[in-house]
């Protein structure tokens, strides 16, 4: 920033005559933010760059809300199928049960409780009943995680 100061003439010694120059210089301000502009157009392309995209998912626990109408299905470590209370005896029989469910209007959902430990083929095999049923809105029940809040912000920034 520059100022122009003059020194009192011999005949006003007060300074009530003497000019002050009181407008700032805005000059060095536009050109900080021209360099902080400059800097921004360069890095945020490199920033925002990936080699593939891919939406990620977010892992956050939302709580469901339990309606009368959701159904909930549980697999068990060693492969049972609980509907609801009820041990469910063969594929068949879920099979028929999801297709009652679903002519019901509007369409119940069915929440899928599994066992940590249980195999992939039992809760495989509870998908492709609940697809040949009909139902349409399946959703995974789990336990919330300790950091999952924390994760998901870390996530956002």
């Amino acid at each position: 920033m520059s100022m122009s100061v003059s020194a009192p003439s011999d005949g006003d010694v007060d300074g009530d005559n003497a000019k002050v120059n009181s407008s700032i210089n805005t000059t060095p301000l536009v050109d900080v933010m021209l360099v902080l502009l400059i800097i921004f157009l360069i890095t945020i392309p490199v920033i925002r760059s990936t080699p593939v995209h891919v939406d990620l998912p977010n892992a956050v626990n939302i709580p469901t809300q339990t309606k009368p109408t959701n159904i909930v299905i549980y697999v068990a470590k060693d492969g049972r199928i609980f509907w609801e209370d009820d041990l469910v005896p063969n594929e068949q029989t879920l099979i028929s049960k999801v297709a009652e469910s679903a002519v019901i209007k509007p369409q119940p959902e069915i929440h899928i409780r599994a066992d940590r430990d249980a195999q992939f083929a039992s809760i495989g095999r509870v998908l492709f009943a609940i697809q040949r049923g009909g139902i349409v809105k399946v959703n995974f029940i789990t336990e919330p995680d300790k950091n999952s809040i924390q994760q998901f912000l870390y996530m956002q920034h």
